[in-house]
């Protein structure tokens, strides 16, 4: 027996970070800000077999770009253990990632809520989807790799988180914009968690305020110009960064940056896209990304 999952990777340009008092309520954590999903991300599959071993009850293997950690993914397999007797079961997990990790692209994320919907479809546990994405959103806090990415990649397109938390306790508002192409290029990863614990004060205080900007304009134009703001604010600017940005801005071309990555992605209408690649192969030390919106958030796979 076998199931596929699949969540789109999810970019953050801005944000704000909520932790609840209470640590045992993961559910709670999370962020206020904006962002958008594309159509790469991580696909799991999950194959359930007689266990032969006692000793082993799973085995998690990635395809495509390589995560150096699988304490996410453990953590959501050992919560839907919690819901039945599947002793007698070896879990074989592959996630195939296609999105380089550590570069603001939310894969963790996509890691954590792909194997949720995988597990639950694969054991019948028959969970509410807001439910699903719960123990994707724990997996995600308790391992300190994210804070908002689960809610936007399971509601999906280019979202403005306006309440924090898991789905089913935050909201999203959507933006409808047609006709645009992704553009993205990662250097060189950052630390999610460092920030995280290192420049929560200087990061609420603007993230709030511009959800509160987009949520009036609901522009993307004017959302890459926030991200901008945001990233020179918060010091996650490089030179490199700099360069390539400035470039773009000669041209007419707006760009944003990936939190937390040594990432710039530019949001632009289908017809300026081959303008943006021919700016981005100046840099060929970068792995480029060219995709659209994913609107329909995290889902099931059915072959």
């Amino acid at each position: 027996m076998e199931a596929i999952g699949f969540c789109p990777a999810h970019v953050t340009g801005f944000f704000k970070a909520h932790f609840d008092n209470n640590y045992e309520n993961l559910e709670n954590f999370g962020s206020m800000g904006a962002g958008f999903s594309i159509k790469e991300g991580v696909t799991t599959k999950v194959i359930l077999s007689k266990a032969t071993n006692k000793q082993e009850k799973f085995r998690i293997t990635t395809k495509g770009f390589q995560s150096d950690k699988t304490d996410v993914s453990e953590f959501v397999l050992h919560e839907f253990l919690k819901l039945g007797n599947f002793d007698e079961f070896f879990f074989d997990i592959e996630h195939k990632i296609d999105v380089p990790v550590g570069f603001g692209l939310g894969s963790s994320g996509a890691v954590a809520l792909s194997l949720a919907y995988a597990l639950d479809n694969l054991l019948h546990t028959s969970l509410d989807k807001c439910e699903i994405g719960k123990i994707a959103h724990k997996a995600e806090v308790n391992c300190k790799t994210g804070l908002g990415d689960v809610l936007a990649a399971y509601h999906g397109g280019f979202e403005v988180r306006v309440k924090p938390g898991a789905p089913g306790i935050g909201k999203v508002e959507k933006i409808n914009t047609k006709n645009i192409s992704i553009i993205v290029i990662c250097f060189s990863p950052i630390s999610t968690n460092r920030f995280l614990r290192d420049q929560l004060s200087k990061i609420n205080g603007l993230g709030g305020k511009m959800v509160d900007k987009l949520l009036k304009s609901k522009d993307y134009g004017s959302f890459q110009d926030m991200s901008l703001e945001f990233a020179k604010y918060v010091g996650v600017m490089t030179p490199k960064m700099e360069k390539l940005i400035d470039e773009l801005s000669k041209n007419g071309i707006k760009s944003g940056v990936a939190l937390f990555g040594e990432t710039v992605f530019s949001m632009v209408p289908d017809e300026s896209k081959e303008k943006v690649l021919e700016i981005f192969k100046h840099y060929p030390e970068g792995k480029i990304i060219t995709s659209k919106l994913d609107v329909k958030g995290a889902r099931v796979l059915f072959n």
